[in-house]
């Protein structure tokens, strides 16, 4: 097993499992999601591309689950490496005026609130030489996209405040924009959408992961 150690929460599908499949040849992963199935399908992918996952059927929202995670983590290894955050809920799209407080509560609760939770938890175990990765995302502050747009510009002002005051000390943060991927959250944005001009999660983590590893 790698010695280097990377957790990926949303990882069961889409770019978190594409990055977690591209990784696990330098790096154990840590997968975290809610869907145990698509976990241990990830898990079958990576053990044959020679590599090793710790499978953490979580749910991101719930701070106690966050907090015995990292725990765990820093019993077992004592540290992180890398952390990629590619969890994310998509609102349905909708005018401001027909936002429900549903799907606003369940957006910040998912998008925002829990990146809040998991910095201070993971930033202990990523210490100064680590690495934190997230994602923008061009759609946030489009027409109709009020609820995930404000959950999502909320997260990203919370990282970047955290990247700024990083910047000398460490861990090393990024904020990275991936190519427009056919995944089950653009296709609810885009139902009639060729999915086909569209870009391979595979295809858009081998782009991005030479800036993720980048010194």
């Amino acid at each position: 097993m790698t010695d280097r150690l990377a957790l990926i929460t949303g990882a069961s599908r889409g770019l978190g499992a594409a990055l977690a499949e591209a990784l696990a040849p330098t790096h154990h992963i840590v997968a975290v999601a809610r869907t145990t199935g698509a976990l241990e399908e990830l898990d079958d992918r990576i053990k044959a591309r020679g590599g090793s996952a710790t499978l953490a059927p979580m749910d991101i929202t719930v701070p106690e689950a966050m907090a015995t995670l990292c725990r765990g983590i820093f019993d077992r290894w004592g540290k992180l490496d890398l952390w990629i955050h590619t969890a994310i809920h998509g609102a349905p799209l909708s005018p401001a005026h027909h936002v429900t407080q549903k799907e606003w509560t369940k957006a910040m609760a998912i998008n925002a609130t829990a990146t809040s939770v998991l910095i201070p938890y993971v930033a202990p175990l990523l210490g100064q030489d680590g690495r934190a990765v997230f994602f923008d995302d061009a759609c946030a502050g489009e027409k109709f996209f009020g609820a995930y747009g404000a959950s999502k510009a909320a997260q990203l002002a919370m990282v970047r405040s955290w990247q700024a005051e990083t910047s000398r000390t460490g861990p090393r943060v990024q904020l990275l924009t991936p190519a427009a991927m056919p995944t089950a959250l653009r296709a609810r944005f885009f139902p009639g959408e060729d999915r086909n001009a569209l870009t391979s999660p595979t295809e858009v983590a081998a782009t991005l992961l030479p800036q993720i590893l980048a010194d």
